[in-house]
């Protein structure tokens, strides 16, 4: 590897020599000069130091005036300033002007070595030691994953494979990434075969071993809140996956306080016409068809799934408040409509009860299976992730939640369901009434690979309707996708590596639900 390359600007120099020596014996190359306009002539000539020591209290042109032009000229070259000058003006024009450390004189070697690491080894350090840290877990992870979890162990396993996904995806480990890949197959594996053997019973004659589920969701995480003076304000961001929201958190927790990490579980399908609708009505679909028949449209039928939230909203609240509260009711489905909720964010604020559905995340997955570019910028989790990320800090939602933040409010945010990457297919056979969705599919007389799928062949048992007296719901287990006979090489290209909805694993099922209040 290179020597780290480091430029030293100091008017007394020569009193750091016991320094610089040192650092050369470590292996690092040292360049050193004595004013701020030599610092600027050297990295005009050599540009290539990978960091800079810069000392205040130079004659001259001083410390600061000399990181000024060093930012504008070389705005990536890291800069420690080292001064005796411990005045608070000092240190807030430096940290100001993004330096990457700052120093008291008078410093030790070890010191400067300390902060050349955290600077040009920061990432290999944390790298080896995220490797080391999972190798260590590793066997701890494969015993949890075969113990005969119940959901409660199954969040947390799920939490801590996210966990490792984050933290490593700040290395470059690919390694390691594969071996973190096929366990998280791994535990998908059997999360699925858990969720089919206890899916039925949970909605039966087993309800009280159930986890929390989609259409218990407020009654259980929003509706208690209400009544106490503080207005509640409810975001579900269609799609969020708990490791997206683990990658919005630290930007959320700016302004908001995060007072419970909590989960559900998406009911089946895991599909917004099913989720969401369980989440406002707080029924089961099949409950929805039969209290609003007019109201409710099987997958085969036309016409908008999801045109009747409001009005579900309504009804669960007088059914279970019993009486009347002030709430608003606003989905996000485009660009326009999310600035006019940013202009009119703060009148939530009067409410007992605000729900906001924001569409995006599942627009965003949508639109990377049919645009190419978005499949390149999206192309795993960890661009996935960051994406998402991307989008909120530059979002109408975030501008809405600072402007928001400001008023005493609780905010809990959540999701109807999320998503898999899907990778394997597996051939289905059904006549033209069934269902197109990739991940779950609704139709009489269908032909599939029954270790794929949860079948369930009477849907009443499932809480869902049944279109048809044949009609058997089928959904697909771990990352599998349902393709028909017909052209099947071009679809399965197309959709390999698509992110889907509707069928049964960690990132679908496994919903994050979280109370926060306004700091």
């Amino acid at each position: 590897m290179d020597k780290i390359r480091i430029l030293w600007a100091d008017d007394e120099i020569d009193l750091l020599k016991p320094h610089t020596f040192f650092l050369k014996q470590k292996g690092y190359d040292v360049v050193t000069v004595t004013n701020g306009h030599d610092a600027l002539e050297e990295c005009e000539t050599q540009r290539d130091f990978d960091v800079v020591f810069l000392d205040e209290s130079m004659p001259g042109l001083t410390g600061l005036e000399t990181l000024a032009r060093l930012k504008e000229n070389f705005p990536h070259l890291p800069v420690v300033m080292i001064t005796k000058n411990e005045a608070e003006h000092v240190m807030d024009s430096a940290i100001g002007a993004q330096i990457k450390d700052y120093l008291i004189k008078p410093v030790n070697p070890n010191q400067i070595l300390m902060t050349l690491k955290r600077i040009t080894d920061k990432k290999r350090l944390i790298n080896e030691k995220t490797n080391a840290d999972y190798q260590q877990n590793f066997i701890e992870l494969f015993n949890q994953i075969n113990a005969g979890l119940n959901m409660s162990e199954w969040v947390e396993v799920y939490k801590k494979i996210i966990s490792w996904e984050l933290r490593m995806d700040a290395g470059n480990n690919t390694e390691m990434v594969e071996i973190l890949t096929d366990q998280k197959s791994e535990a998908n594996k059997a999360f699925s075969k858990y969720v089919a053997k206890n899916y039925v019973d949970w909605l039966g004659k087993n309800k009280h071993n159930a986890p929390l589920m989609s259409h218990q969701l407020m009654r259980n995480k929003v509706l208690p809140y209400l009544g106490d003076g503080v207005p509640t304000v409810m975001l579900l961001l269609d799609n969020l996956r708990f490791d997206q929201w683990k990658v919005l958190e630290p930007i959320i927790s700016e302004l908001y306080r995060v007072e419970e990490e909590d989960y559900f579980c998406s009911i089946l399908p895991a599909s917004t016409q099913y989720s969401r609708n369980a989440i406002f009505s707080g029924l089961l679909p099949a409950d929805i068809e039969a209290r609003f028949p007019d109201k409710w449209l099987n997958d085969s039928e036309d016409g908008g799934k999801n045109l009747h939230e409001h009005e579900f909203l309504g009804d669960q609240l007088k059914r279970t408040l019993r009486k009347d509260i002030k709430f608003d009711y606003v989905k996000i489905t485009n660009v326009a409509a999310a600035k006019q909720l940013n202009d009119n964010i703060i009148r939530y604020a009067n409410n007992d009860l605000s729900v906001i559905v924001y569409n995006f995340i599942d627009m965003l997955s949508h639109a990377r299976t049919e645009m190419e570019v978005l499949k390149e910028l999206a192309g795993d989790e960890t661009a996935y992730r960051s994406l998402t990320r991307s989008w909120f800090i530059h979002s109408p939602i975030w501008s809405a939640l600072q402007r928001l933040a400001e008023k005493n409010i609780r905010l809990i945010i959540t999701t109807d369901h999320g998503t898999i990457r899907v990778k394997t297919p597996s051939r289905v056979v059904g006549d033209k009434e069934t269902t197109t969705n990739l991940r779950y599919k609704v139709g009489r007389n269908l032909q599939y690979d029954r270790k794929d799928v949860l079948e369930v062949r009477d849907p009443k048992m499932a809480g869902l309707p049944r279109p048809n007296v044949s009609s058997t719901y089928i959904f697909a287990k771990e990352d599998t996708f349902f393709l028909y006979p017909n052209n099947y090489n071009y679809f399965n290209n197309y959709y390999k590596n698509t992110f889907q909805h509707g069928g049964i694993s960690l990132e679908e099922l496994i919903c994050p639900v979280i109370r926060l209040r306004s700091k």
